[in-house]
């Protein structure tokens, strides 16, 4: 026998001795860890039942249910409870419905337990505009007592899709919305041990009665004994349909008519649809429908032209390598840019000098080497535009032959069709250049990171000189081991952020957002970082975000356990305090870079996760914006050294390229679309 084996006979063997008095049910009646699905219970497998419609809508059917007649979504407790009728002391409720909006007090039962002899709530399940509530009845305290647990900030009547799994374990309750982070609430009052079903009754979306009544769509509802459903669910990409038990009546596809037969369910209709390119669309066409196969979209002819009435959004489904390349040394920075008329380009700052760095330019859907140009161990590139000229601007750490710190401006030659040398800017460890505009004038900023053994110098912001077509300094700002500059705009107002490093002692200091007043840079907002090595501004809808990178932790009066697994954090505007909140953390080792970019209707954030203090080995990460829960990991990336990552599209599909700064090796991924 294995030690397996032998300790589960034990197990068992312990567990009969212990239950055999407990109302003279065997223990192995009271733990069939089969799901239970409680939907299926309402729903007959033939599909025929009064006050029960079915409607498909994002891609997955659900049941709406009648006020009516609520008594008709009920059976007795008996029907799961066969061979014991004590609930289970430890199990997962999972649920997935669609709730519309509704008013703010409003409360509705996705199902409950009751007394069939009375009006007694034994267990249940009701949500508010934005919280949800487990209720359950403990006969253990005096008298009974029904206890009520309350998961607050649960946003569900968004008309969106949601799966949740209430895991309860005595008094400790979880909550998981959409396979994101468990809330975890604990409570003084345990869930009771023998919480007897007898004589008992399930209703779905209501308490037996009209008022609370379940007005939005339910496709799941399951009970699952003896354990959290999560780790059986979150396998797969849909997480906000995540499926553990679903009625077959949902999976299959609808059942044709005979003769003058109704649908078993109304939720379709017959329509004449037109395939094939795009179909003319005059008076006498009015009222057809028109299907692109190509963009994946439905149209309606108003008579003069085709109204758009569904378009099917690309959504990400997996990341494969899509080209991996050498570059001249190890890359601490890339730049992807578009040269109207010329093609897609790729600049790697390179390390090593020579052969310096390179620019690679997009041939037959791959990247070629195209043009090598000299720098001094290199940080990173800016592609930018002044009226009709084209520049690329990199940033030099160190000093040229002749002993110059020198970060060069390159300008793109269309008769040779390569980039020369237009101007020469004197830096100090130069980290970053930014390229903006304001009211219609062209601005370069750099980040200098030190100069010698000082990190507490000035980096500089020059403005383009129309008559001398050069730039030129405009303003001076204090900065200390300057990284990074990000500039974004918000209405009539210029921001331009720094992302300071460090300070000679500390790289816990803080890095600085700057407001552009009465034609200079002013300070806005101070933000405490760690070692910041990047801000990526985005926007998602109407919300402006800033998150940054914290590298690394580290204060010569301190020794720290593992400096480089900190928290980067992502800042939200909040207009009404006109500051920046934050509005959440996110694990990261050593983070260098974020970048921002979508996919269909979906929005990501990807890390470059460069050292965990052991190896440069670390798996940098794709979060997904998942609302209300901020953004939630999604796919791992093994890399090495990751330094820099970039987005960019073209007509053959979606992709991410990232540098290693510990290898001569920048790789190009492709985005995997459904």
């Amino acid at each position: 026998m294995s030690a397996a084996l032998l300790v589960w006979a034990v197990l068992l063997h312990w567990g009969i001795d212990q239950s055999l008095g407990r109302e003279g049910k065997s223990w192995e009646h009271c733990t069939d860890l089969r799901p239970l699905d409680i939907l299926a219970e309402v729903v007959p497998t033939n599909g025929m039942k009064n006050g029960i419609r079915m409607i498909q809508i994002q891609g997955a059917r659900g049941f709406q249910f009648s006020a009516v007649h609520p008594r008709f979504l009920s059976f007795p407790a008996s029907q799961l409870f066969i061979y014991c009728d004590l609930f289970p002391e430890e199990f997962s409720i999972v649920f997935t419905l669609r709730a519309f909006h509704m008013q703010f007090k409003r409360n509705e039962y996705i199902f409950t337990i009751l007394e069939e002899n009375s009006d007694t709530l034994l267990l249940g399940l009701r949500y508010s505009r934005n919280k949800l509530h487990f209720l359950f009845w403990s006969r253990e305290l005096s008298n009974g007592w029904q206890t009520q647990v309350t998961f607050r900030d649960v946003f569900l009547a968004d008309n969106q899709w949601h799966t949740l799994v209430l895991a309860v374990s005595r008094n400790a309750f979880s909550l998981t919305v959409d396979c994101s982070i468990p809330t975890d609430v604990i409570v003084d009052a345990p869930f009771p041990t023998s919480l007897t079903m007898t004589g008992s009754r399930f209703y779905v979306g209501s308490r037996r009665r009209r008022k609370g009544f379940f007005t939005g769509l339910l496709r799941q509802l399951v009970l699952l004994p003896g354990s959290d459903a999560t780790s059986r669910m979150c396998t797969g990409m849909n997480f906000n349909l995540a499926v553990l038990s679903i009625p077959q009546i949902l999976q299959d596809l609808p059942v044709k008519p005979v003769g003058n037969e109704l649908l078993k369910y109304p939720y379709e209709a017959d329509m004449k649809v037109t395939l094939g390119f795009s179909p003319r669309c005059t008076k006498s066409e009015s009222g057809q429908f028109w299907f692109n196969a190509a963009q994946k979209g439905l149209y309606l002819c108003n008579g003069k032209e085709w109204i758009s009435l569904i378009e099917i959004k690309e959504r990400l489904d997996y990341v494969e390598e899509y080209q991996s390349f050498a570059t001249n040394s190890e890359t601490m920075g890339i730049a992807v840019f578009t040269i109207p008329k010329v093609g897609l380009f790729v600049a790697t700052a390179n390390r090593y000098t020579p052969p310096g760095s390179a620019i690679y330019k997009w041939t037959d859907e791959k990247f070629v080497a195209y043009q090598n140009l000299p720098t001094y161990q290199a940080q990173s590139w800016k592609f930018f535009t002044v009226g009709k000229k084209v520049f690329l601007a990199v940033a030099n750490f160190e000093q040229n032959e002749r002993g110059q710190e020198l970060s060069v401006i390159y300008k793109w030659n269309y008769r040779k069709e390569k980039f020369v040398t237009y101007q020469r800017i004197s830096t100090y460890g130069a980290r970053d250049w930014e390229a903006f505009v304001i009211d219609g004038e062209a601005f370069l900023a750099v980040a200098n990171h030190r100069k010698g053994d000082n990190h507490n110098i000035d980096s500089v912001i020059y403005r383009w000189n129309s008559r001398t077509g050069l730039f030129e300094t405009n303003q001076t700002i204090p900065t200390s081991g300057a990284y990074d500059w990000e500039f974004f705009t918000i209405g009539p107002y210029s921001f331009l952020v720094v992302a300071n490093t460090f300070n000679g002692t500390s790289t816990r200091i803080y890095s600085h957002i700057y407001i552009w007043l009465s034609g200079a840079f002013q300070l806005f907002q101070s933000i405490l970082t760690f070692g910041a090595a990047d801000w990526e501004v985005f926007r998602i809808q109407d919300r402006v975000f800033l998150a940054v990178a914290n590298s690394y932790s580290y204060d010569s009066g301190t020794v720290a356990w593992n400096d480089y697994a900190i928290n980067s954090s992502i800042y939200e505007l909040n207009v009404t305090a006109q500051m920046f909140v934050k509005f959440q953390d996110i694990l990261t080792y050593s983070a260098l870079d974020w970048e921002f970019f979508s996919v269909g209707e979906d929005y990501f954030l990807v890390v470059a996760n460069s050292f965990d203090g052991a190896t440069f080995s670390v798996n940098s990460i794709i979060y997904r914006w998942q609302g209300y829960e901020g953004f939630v990991a999604v796919h791992h990336l093994p890399t090495f050294g990751c330094r820099d990552w970039e987005a960019f599209n073209t007509t053959a599909g979606s992709y991410l390229m990232y540098s290693s700064a510990k290898e001569p090796l920048s790789r190009v991924l492709k985005l995997k679309t459904l």
